[in-house]
């Protein structure tokens, strides 16, 4: 009931007239507009894969860093594959059960290109940092001696690992936790659209709609508590991708929708453009018509004087 009253409250600030755009009617259009944009993510999308595929940096560890490297090895309770389902394709099917309420392309389409450049660039910063640090992994131990028979330098005590190559490769990626930025990515966005959507900071002391807001920011931290139990990060790398996801979660959000405590922050920036512009052509064709009106008034008006003038002259000639 909060929300059909918040659409309705929404659609009345538009003229009377006002249409929301729908795929089917501008669909095309909004995406050609923002061609580049896609054209950035594919970019992205590579970036991405580059900098999955080349080696970390190999940091030094001595003999006597082994102490907080050596918890056991255990498999993930979040799988990698789980992460974009739970924080993006999860989000993408709320934003679809809000077009086909409201059918407003210009929310669909914005919110969509948010959480994908809110997730993408959060891999970037992530893999670039990672690659970057090369900090190990708590397991590091088991990872470089899975005999756990360790074999170090006999002068500078550095490990020398005896280990899967790819398994070494990903013991140097730690810092910091891409499961967690990539989920506060995400589900930050997330939270940012509903705290629009449901107006959450309409100062009306509603608690239940903080509870909905904070609901996917719970989803994401107990992602990020699963890679410290599971011994695959430190609490420094998920706390660091913890925040990184949610900083770059609200640029994006803010890039395309106003701030949910804005009085138009219930849909993107774009479609208050577009209402702007479809009230400024019917004013222009209203002007015009009504232009085109007094000028056949007048066209009239003259016609009916010199109508008028002519009988009076032919009552006067034939006065004489």
């Amino acid at each position: 009931m909060e929300m059909q009253a918040l659409s309705s409250a929404a659609a009345g600030t538009c003229a009377p007239a006002c249409a929301f755009p729908t795929i089917r009617s501008h669909g095309v259009r909004v995406f050609k507009s923002h061609a580049y944009d896609w054209l950035a993510l594919l970019l992205l999308l590579a970036v991405e894969g580059l900098l999955n595929a080349i080696e970390p940096f190999h940091r030094f560890v001595g003999a006597g860093m082994m102490a907080d490297l050596r918890y056991p090895m255990k498999s993930n309770t979040v799988p990698v594959w789980a992460v974009p389902v739970v924080a993006v394709i999860g989000p993408m099917i709320i934003f679809t059960a809000v077009y086909i309420r409201r059918r407003n392309v210009y929310d669909l389409h914005h919110a969509v290109l948010g959480i994908l450049f809110s997730v993408l660039i959060t891999g970037v910063l992530t893999d670039a940092i990672k690659d970057a640090v090369g900090r190990p992994r708590p397991d590091f131990f088991w990872r470089c001696f899975p005999d756990g028979i360790p074999v170090h330098d006999s002068v500078t005590t550095g490990v020398i690992c005896n280990g899967i190559a790819s398994v070494i490769k990903e013991g140097h990626k730690s810092f910091p936790s891409g499961h967690t930025s990539w989920s506060f990515a995400g589900l930050g966005f997330l939270s940012w659209y509903l705290a629009g959507k449901i107006t959450v900071f309409d100062r009306r002391g509603h608690v239940a709609k903080l509870c909905v807001v904070i609901l996917p920011l719970l989803v994401a931290a107990m992602i990020a508590v699963s890679r410290v139990d599971d011994y695959w990060h430190h609490w420094q790398d998920v706390c660091t991708g913890g925040i990184l996801g949610v900083v770059v979660a609200s640029v994006c959000y803010l890039q395309f929708f106003p701030p949910p405590s804005d009085q138009k922050g219930l849909w993107p920036h774009a479609h208050f453009r577009y209402v702007t512009e479809r009230e400024d052509a019917s004013q222009a064709r209203r002007s015009t018509e009504m232009s085109i009106a007094d000028s056949t008034t007048v066209i009239l008006s003259q016609g009916e004087t010199e109508a008028n003038t002519g009988r009076t002259l032919d009552a006067m000639e034939a006065g004489t």
